[in-house]
């Protein structure tokens, strides 16, 4: 890979070579994957991404930590939508406001990037089994994208993972262990698991190509936009790997001069579990913390992630903001009255934070925001129901119906 330069630790700097098993650095520090940017300048620029016609995640190649002759694995992830909000600004009093849905990619979640990107990554170090533990998303998605590259998938999910997804992992031919404990529990029985049987390790904190895929969603909003910078954006953070993908796609469009600013973050999390937030706000390391939230995609009180996460929020001047279950239902309600994007609890968090720093007046007229939707709401039908409510049962008798819009405020006329 000429266009890589290693695999540098964010902890000491101690730099590794980017082979495909590349992990931890000796410290225990996370590594960051380093590019060589005089390289990439002039075979990526805006010209030669508007004559591209491959819609996903790897018409950014250029800026992917892959060989060259790497074949991109069978599913099209990414290129998802970007949905212009103008009654959702208006209501919330941005001047502009923007989501990204990518609760559309193939396994429903934006953690398809990440797992896309660990089966190319697999195919080069010639491994057939890849692991994984999960609150969800990542596991279903890993299970999908290896299912389609033939590839075989051990997961390790904590009991509480909503049934939806389970029953993708299922689907997708996974061996499926439910783990009776915490995320932090099944983390480290997936951890062992891995080490003993050599399988690849798709677990974000450990392999740092999986932010690699996930910073595939900022490129992507980006070019969306005309390569024209909002204010803030706004995503859901759980163990922290999505975040902090977010903030490397930033940050390498801004080398390469494809982006004349960079914009804020917006750190959101549940108030039950919002260990990376809590330490932004009291200028503090991170303490882990119950995971008491219903949006299960984010409930990490031990996030692997912590020291990239937070130095994407800290370098961008970001704000983070803490929001209680009944934020989370109330815009998973406003995004799909307002844009028709049904996204899941986890999913809309980052747009639920935004409408919360918009009642505080953090947030306002000459503000514009990108919100990016994680995970689609057929995940966790369960909540979806508890937002919404239930459909108002009538018998097939017109004189019934009219009783029912009359009981229920309803006038159809």
């Amino acid at each position: 890979m000429e266009h890589v330069l290693c695999g540098k630790c964010v902890r000491c700097g101690r730099e590794y070579p980017a082979v495909p098993d590349l992990k931890t650095c000796g410290c225990g520090g996370i590594l960051d994957i380093t590019y060589d940017y005089d390289r990439i300048r002039p075979r990526l620029t805006k010209d030669v991404l508007a004559g591209r016609r491959t819609p996903s995640m790897w018409r950014y190649r250029e800026l992917l930590p892959v060989e060259a002759d790497t074949p991109a694995p069978p599913l099209r992830v990414g290129w998802s939508p970007l949905y212009d909000a103008p009654r959702l600004a208006e209501q919330l009093g941005l001047k502009e406001l923007w989501i990204k849905d990518d609760g559309l990619n193939p396994t429903a979640s934006l953690k398809d990037r990440a797992s896309s990107m660990a089966v190319a990554k697999a195919r080069e170090a010639g491994a057939q089994v890849i692991a994984c533990s999960s609150t969800g998303n990542a596991a279903s998605s890993l299970a999908g994208n290896a299912a389609a590259a033939g590839l075989q998938t051990y997961i390790f999910v904590p009991s509480r993972a909503p049934q939806g997804k389970v029953a993708q992992l299922l689907t997708f031919g996974a061996t499926v262990l439910s783990v009776q404990g915490s995320y932090e529990d099944t983390f480290e029985l997936s951890k062992a698991a891995i080490a003993r049987w050599g399988w690849y390790d798709r677990n974000a904190a450990v392999n740092p190509y999986l932010s690699e895929g996930k910073k595939t969603v900022s490129l992507e909003l980006m070019e969306q936009l005309g390569w024209c910078v909002p204010d803030y954006v706004a995503l859901s953070v759980g163990d922290g790997c999505t975040i902090a993908g977010v903030w490397k796609g930033l940050k390498d469009l801004y080398a390469l001069g494809l982006i004349d600013r960079l914009p804020r973050l917006i750190s959101v999390q549940a108030e039950g579990c919002c260990p990376l937030n809590r330490a932004i706000a009291e200028d503090a390391p991170w303490r882990p913390m119950e995971e008491n939230t219903l949006a299960d995609s984010i409930a990490v009180g031990v996030p692997r992630n912590a020291e990239k996460a937070l130095m994407a929020i800290r370098e961008s001047h970001g704000l983070v903001v803490n929001v209680s279950d009944e934020e989370i239902l109330e815009a998973q309600k406003l995004l799909g009255r307002t844009c028709g994007v049904f996204g899941e609890p986890a999913g809309v968090t980052g747009t639920a934070g935004v409408r919360k720093l918009c009642e505080q007046g953090v947030l306002g007229a000459k503000d514009t925001v990108a919100s990016i939707v994680t995970g689609n709401g057929l995940k966790d039908v369960a909540n979806a129901i508890r937002a919404n409510g239930s459909p108002i049962s009538v018998a097939p008798d017109m004189q019934q119906l009219l009783q029912a819009f009359a009981d229920n405020g309803i006038d159809p006329a």
